[in-house]
């Protein structure tokens, strides 16, 4: 998907590069292999480095575009269930819903919190939020706070990037991208390590691993 990140970069000094952050970033609500994140942190890095757009407005766009992805998921979750498609039914998939129901059930607020930066996790949650008929006031709540968190932090982590090295938007734009890749790896695996040992239960049953 560097085909699309590049064009979205392209564009990042026109006003069209805001509609178009918001319809990939709804997108990749369902289809997990466009690269929201890596666009959001790109620009947040071209924004202070004066290439790029306003800071405060792409976290806004990510946000509200974010919370609009995670509403549609949880729609599609009421419509038509957690087996309606066949990659559904794949056994990592199956583990996944699992995972997300029990978590739903003990730790809502934490898990629709954290699953917004896992890319997986976060359609298995939504989707399981809206098929177990999780009230969706609470849910759009919860979501708007992980949906603003998620744009500010990839935002913000570009921006310090561009602001170092200001000079050079292109660097700044590729540390940027390796660091918030980095730190979205070391979160997943720490969360999902402590996911793991608190969802034990007495038999034994652990999450099943997200990779």
């Amino acid at each position: 998907m560097d085909q699309i990140t590049d064009a979205v970069l392209a564009a990042a000094g026109s006003p069209w590069v805001y509609p178009v952050l918001f319809l990939l970033t709804v997108l990749d609500a369902f289809f997990v292999v466009l690269p929201s994140e890596t666009v959001v942190v790109a620009l947040g890095a071209l924004a202070l480095s004066g290439h790029g757009p306003n800071l405060f407005v792409l976290i806004a766009v990510a946000a509200v575009a974010a919370v609009i992805g995670d509403s549609l998921t949880f729609a599609l979750g009421r419509r038509v269930g957690l087996t309606r498609f066949r990659w559904m039914r794949r056994p990592q998939a199956v583990r996944a819903f699992a995972w997300a129901r029990r978590s739903l059930d003990r730790r809502a607020a934490v898990v629709l919190l954290t699953a917004r930066f896992v890319p997986f996790g976060r359609i298995a949650v939504n989707l399981t939020a809206g098929a177990t008929g999780f009230d969706y006031r609470r849910f759009l709540g919860l979501t708007a706070i992980a949906g603003l968190c998620w744009a500010a932090y990839n935002a913000v982590i570009g921006a310090v990037f561009g602001a170092w090295f200001g000079g050079n938007p292109v660097l700044a734009v590729a540390v940027s991208i390796v660091v918030a890749v980095g730190l979205g790896i070391l979160v997943d695996r720490v969360s999902a390590r402590i996911a793991r040992v608190r969802a034990k239960t007495p038999a034994g049953e652990s999450l099943p691993d997200s990779g």
